[in-house]
């Protein structure tokens, strides 16, 4: 059997282009003739088609050659063992020709990947090419937009006109002839022309360099003449001083003003400007200054400083800061009003002088995130004054300048944007913080040139001159005219405290040479108390009482009567009257509402005040109310009716002439 086997064995396949073959060819025989293809070549001459066809019949072959083996094995007979040999060998065979089929696939597969590479490098070259020529293109069309999108230099220069250049050019740079038919030819004459001109302003501009020069050495020489000449004029400064002092002209103290306004904000600065000149112009004893930090108020019109020269301070803050707690939103509020109200370095201070040496103190101040002004103020007396318990109020910084023109009470900010910045921050009113910051009356933003017009509103408002200058002489007068007055209320109320009605002796013919009835008490009221008094609501319904006046009280007796007042005093004293609201205990109460005689009372104080002003300005006003106050009660005792049930004498005998019944 192995004899057959050998002889229909296929003779051994060597292929010629690998390394095995050549080791296989070594070890062979060289005497022996052995024949070698290749499979490469072979695989050209054979046809797939039919390869594919072959493996299909050699597969069909080794299926029927297995079921064949299966049957003999399975008859188990002993002549089968030769023909399941044979099957077997047949089976090795048809094995043999799949092998060599599938070599031959694979180098099909091989040829296949091998023409696949190839034409895919020739697809990446042809790209490639293709790539370079597209950037050659988009290179030349971006060469080809510069060229169409190029502007000479001669474009952005502003030539001059055609006409003007043929009027002005001489006929060697415009050429008419030639240059008239063409354009281009015209802008070479032109651009000639040109440079022809700019030459010449070069040349100008050169000795107008040289000009300068000579100009700027003449002003160093004149600089150091006045920079030596300044010592000199500092030392006759000083020599004059004594003989400033003596003549009373202190130039060089108002040099100093001068140099510290100019770092006021502008109201204030419109202030002391209008001030000083008034108090020139109109009052000698009217003191003005400027008091504060220049170096701070210098320092809020400094740029800030650039903080790189900290660097290497600032990791060490940061440091704390990071330590530190963050603030509360209580803190930071309180940190922002404090921001919104504060005020500028420097105030501006005006002393006003009366007859008496009485001088009223008046310190402005500018809150500058608010843009308005405030004032606070201060008297001081030639002489030193006992304080009346009644007078406590009339020479008061909250209540001495209230109402100096009708309705500022100067507790409201008058600009109306400060209430959006208020809400910002929480402020309910300004108010709350006059007492710190000052009033910010309405004419006290006049002196400073500030106006707010409510129906016109403007965006910023700058301060005014003539608008100060204008208020000026009004307020300085009002204000002495208030000092004036509350000064002699103050003397009064000491009089009055004791039960005296002080009468000056212009005044004694206003009233018969006895008066019975006398005062026993003066004293101040508070606002609320007058408000709940039942004979004081007509005085409150007619709107005559507002928490900006003054109330009093006096108790007027005559025996068994006493008669009770409660008192109106207007902050604009004594222009406008104090009144009087009576009630009369005596045989009941007696009041304007149910006795004729105490509105007949009320009206001899109240409606006939004209004749009890006394001489000029007024100011004994009150007193000489008070005064015809006890007569009045004197008269209408004596000649009330007698009731003759009681005997005895009368209570209130008959001591006055009553020269008219009625008014």
């Amino acid at each position: 059997m192995s004899s057959d086997s050998s002889k229909k064995r296929k003779p051994k396949v060597i292929r010629t282009d690998g390394a095995p073959q050549e080791n296989k060819r070594s070890r062979a025989d060289p005497d022996q003739d052995v024949k070698y293809y290749s499979e490469e070549a072979e695989v050209e001459l054979r046809d797939p088609n039919k390869d594919y066809e072959l493996y299909k019949q050699t597969c069909q072959e080794l299926q029927r050659l297995m079921a064949e083996i299966q049957d003999l094995k399975s008859k188990g007979s002993k002549d089968s063992a030769v023909a399941i040999e044979e099957r077997r060998i047949q089976s090795c065979m048809h094995f043999m020709t799949l092998k060599k089929l599938n070599r031959l696939a694979h180098i099909r597969l091989k040829k296949g990947r091998d023409q696949t590479h190839e034409a895919k490098q020739k697809v990446d070259a042809y790209h490639l090419q293709l790539q370079n020529l597209l950037y050659e293109v988009m290179h030349l069309q971006k060469e080809i937009t510069k060229c169409l999108e190029f502007k000479s230099k001669h474009e952005e220069i502003d030539l001059v006109s055609v006409d003007e250049f043929y009027k002005e050019a001489p006929p060697e740079i415009s050429k008419p002839d030639i240059t008239l038919n063409e354009p281009h030819q015209q802008t070479l004459a032109r651009l000639d022309w040109e440079l022809e001109q700019r030459k010449r302003l070069a040349e100008k501009y050169k000795e107008c360099l040289a000009n300068k020069e000579k100009i700027l050495k003449e002003i160093e020489v004149k600089k150091e003449y006045l920079s030596s000449l300044q010592p000199r004029l500092n030392s006759i400064m000083q020599a004059s001083l004594p003989v400033q002092e003596y003549l009373f002209m202190p130039f060089d103290q108002a040099h100093k003003q001068y140099e510290t306004a100019r770092h006021l904000p502008p109201p204030l600065y419109v202030l002391f400007v209008q001030a000083n000149a008034y108090g020139q112009a109109c009052d000698k004893k009217l003191a003005v200054a400027i008091e504060g930090s220049v170096e701070e108020a210098k320092a809020l019109y400094k740029p800030p400083e650039d903080s790189q020269d900290d660097e290497s301070d600032s990791d060490a803050e940061e440091e704390q800061t990071t330590k530190r707690r963050r603030p509360t939103l209580g803190v930071q509020l309180d940190d922002k009003r404090k921001e919104m109200l504060k005020r500028h370095p420097l105030s501006v201070t005006i002393d006003l002088k009366c007859k008496d040496d009485s001088v009223l103190h008046l310190i402005f101040y500018y809150l500058m995130n608010l843009n308005v002004m405030t004032v606070k103020t201060k008297v001081t007396t030639a002489t030193e004054m006992t304080t009346p318990i009644s007078a406590g109020d009339l020479l008061s910084p909250g209540s001495l300048l209230n109402c100096l023109y009708p309705g500022d009470h100067g507790k409201r900010t008058p600009n109306p944007a400060n209430q959006f910045q208020f809400d910002k921050v929480g402020i309910l009113t300004l108010s709350d913080y006059v007492t710190d910051l000052g009033h910010p009356y309405v004419w006290v933003q006049k002196l400073g040139g500030l106006h707010f017009p409510k129906d016109q509103p403007q965006p910023t408002v700058t301060a005014d001159n003539s608008l100060s200058a204008s208020h000026m002489e009004m307020t300085m007068k009002l204000l002495k005219t208030r000092l004036q007055s509350r000064l002699a209320l103050h003397k009064q109320f000491a009089s009055l405290e004791h039960g005296i009605v002080p009468v000056s002796s212009e005044c004694q013919h206003l009233f018969p040479s006895k008066v019975v009835s006398r005062l026993v008490k003066w004293a101040a009221l508070p606002y609320e108390d007058y408000l709940e008094l039942s004979y004081t609501k007509d005085v409150v319904e007619a709107g005559l009482a507002e928490d900006t006046h003054l109330y009093y009280t006096a108790l007027v007796e005559r025996g068994t009567a006493k008669l009770q007042a409660a008192v109106v005093l207007n902050p604009g004293y004594s222009s406008m009257p104090p009144i009087f609201n009576l009630c009369l205990n005596w045989k009941g109460e007696k009041t304007n509402s149910n006795d004729d005689n105490i509105r007949a009372m009320e009206s001899e104080v109240n409606v006939c005040y004209k004749e009890l002003c006394g001489p000029k300005p007024g100011y004994q006003l009150l007193t000489n109310q008070l005064q015809r106050l006890c007569v009045v009660l004197d008269v209408y005792l004596e000649t009330e009716s007698h009731d003759t049930s009681v005997e005895g004498p009368k209570e209130f005998p008959q001591e006055k002439m009553c020269l008219r019944l009625v008014r």
